[in-house]
């Protein structure tokens, strides 16, 4: 029997920054750059959450084409915080599209045709595969920041324990344990949005989630729930969790004075 390739097949998108900044609330030239900022990254796509809580005031969250745009948004923010506001978190993460299913599907027509792993043919045959899929899910690849008023983020991994391996696992058990996971979420589909991206070689942690919902009680609800799930229960590790409120530009001012954040 053929042992198949054991890493799944995945489609990269958009490079994804986010910050994690706290104000110097007695600077007096907070409002006016703060709003400056704000509107200027408003404009090149990007979003700005308030935080609650000890973890900082603001995130920021950037979605590029490339790491070299990232950085660029990178050091814009950084230029302009000078003085204000200290970046105390931060997380680098490209836009990720598992494809577990596929793969399994792809890798098993190709060894019934008598096509050896890694072979020219077999190496053709994925990118076809690739090629097709990254024309048909473009849109899930290059995202707009939804618009919605609340963020939740997190970082995770896969459990790479001696007694619990994610990694050990066969690819076919994998995708068996995710195809459950996917369930849940897809049950909350109409209530949030849920963008999923791929840390390893990049972050100590290997995948950041990012959820967007005008519900910020679904955060809670499709965490919880996802956790009873095998892929969950027994190979999920979670890092700090990061919730925002949206802050535009014209809400600066009254988010400065305890207002609002919205």
């Amino acid at each position: 029997m053929t042992k198949l390739p054991p890493a799944p097949l995945t489609m990269e998108g958009s490079w994804i920054l986010h910050q994690m900044a706290r104000l110097r609330w007695n600077s007096a030239q907070l409002p006016e750059a703060l709003t400056s900022l704000i509107a200027k990254l408003e404009s090149q796509g990007s979003a700005v959450f308030a935080m609650p809580g000890h973890k900082g005031d603001l995130m920021f969250v950037h979605f590029r084409a490339t790491p070299d745009e990232l950085n660029q948004a990178d050091v814009i923010v950084a230029r302009a915080l000078d003085g204000i506001a200290d970046i105390v978190n931060s997380y680098v993460s490209v836009i990720e599209l598992g494809l577990y299913e596929s793969t399994v599907k792809l890798y098993d027509s190709l060894v019934a045709k008598g096509i050896a792993p890694y072979t020219p043919e077999w190496t053709q045959a994925v990118e076809e595969t690739l090629g097709r899929q990254r024309a048909a899910m473009s849109s899930r690849l290059l995202p707009a920041i939804p618009e919605d008023k609340y963020l939740c983020f997190y970082p995770m991994n896969k459990r790479r324990g001696e007694q619990k391996n994610w990694y050990s696992l066969p690819i076919q058990e994998r995708q068996r344990q995710m195809a459950e996971h996917g369930e849940v979420g897809r049950r909350y589909a109409g209530s949030v949005r849920q963008i999923i991206s791929g840390s390893i070689g990049y972050e100590a942690w290997e995948w950041g989630v990012d959820l967007f919902s005008n519900n910020p009680l679904v955060f809670k609800h499709l965490v919880y729930e996802m956790r009873f799930d095998q892929a969950s229960a027994d190979y999920g590790e979670f890092g700090d969790f990061f919730f925002g409120v949206r802050l535009k530009a014209s809400g600066v001012a009254a988010y400065l004075k305890g207002e609002t954040a919205a």
